[in-house]
């Protein structure tokens, strides 16, 4: 199904904007919420790529409820369209065998999604953003579980605000092989926090399951924590807006819409 779709993913800290043209994703934009004023210029200037192309439509996902009324009122003024909710207005693509599955964030069970779709067999998916998702894919495509710790703007506010001397820095690769002062110190200790618990994760799937799982990550922070790092079989920024594609696709599919 070649779809011409603007999809839309409202995150805790951006609101990321991606493009498919005849299926195929040309374009990605991430605007910060204190943009949000812009927002209908900024969604408009990506919409005019697909403006009267036939059968151009919006679909977003959401993990912060309170922004969706401002992100609908944007969307109408800059394209005239209705956002479809991926949760509300279309199916998830994916099963949720949490013991919640309502309660399980949408966003995670996209990036699962997108990511069992390209692999077709079961996988870790690890998403850096505000929050560090691990997420666990079984063999039939169905996520399971996994784990939620604090990202990395996260880690670094807290031991800015909980700490006598600690500085608030900004994060990249460690450059030294043990921290040889205290911003590469910082560094390491939020770089191996998170791959310590992305490690022990695959680790516990591999035990359960008799196999090594690959391991995706996405999330504006993937590259910074996993380039190079060998446990990592892809990184994928933008898995969450092949997702809503995902779900747009399958539930219009299915009913024939």
């Amino acid at each position: 199904m070649d779809i011409n779709l603007l999809v839309l993913a409202v995150g805790n800290s951006r609101l990321h904007v991606g493009l498919f043209i005849a299926g195929e994703m040309r374009y990605v934009k991430h605007f910060t919420h204190t943009q949000r004023a812009d927002w209908p210029s900024l969604i408009r200037a990506v919409w005019n790529e697909v403006d009267g192309m036939e059968n151009a439509e919006v679909c977003g996902c959401s993990v912060v409820p309170g922004l969706l009324e401002q992100v609908e009122s944007a969307v109408r003024e800059a394209t005239g369209e209705t956002v479809q909710w991926v949760g509300q207005d279309i199916d998830l693509p994916i099963t949720v065998k949490t013991k919640e599955p309502a309660q399980t964030g949408v966003d995670r069970a996209l990036i699962c999604a997108a990511a069992f779709e390209q692999l077709e067999k079961a996988c870790v998916v690890v998403d850096a953003g505000t929050a560090v998702t691990v997420n666990l894919v079984d063999g039939k495509g169905a996520l399971v579980g996994g784990a939620i710790a604090p990202g990395v703007t996260l880690m670094i506010k807290s031991l800015s605000e909980g700490t006598a001397k600690l500085p608030s820095i900004t994060f990249e690769p460690p450059g030294s092989s043990f921290g040889a002062d205290t911003t590469d110190a910082i560094r390491h200790g939020i770089t191996l926090s998170i791959r310590g618990l992305v490690q022990n994760m695959a680790e516990r799937w591999a035990e359960e399951n008799g196999t090594w799982p690959e391991v995706i990550a996405t999330g504006g922070d993937a590259h910074a924590l996993f380039d190079g790092w060998e446990i990592v079989h892809a990184i994928s920024p933008d898995l969450l807006l092949y997702g809503v594609a995902l779900a747009y696709t399958n539930h219009h599919l299915k009913h024939g819409t």
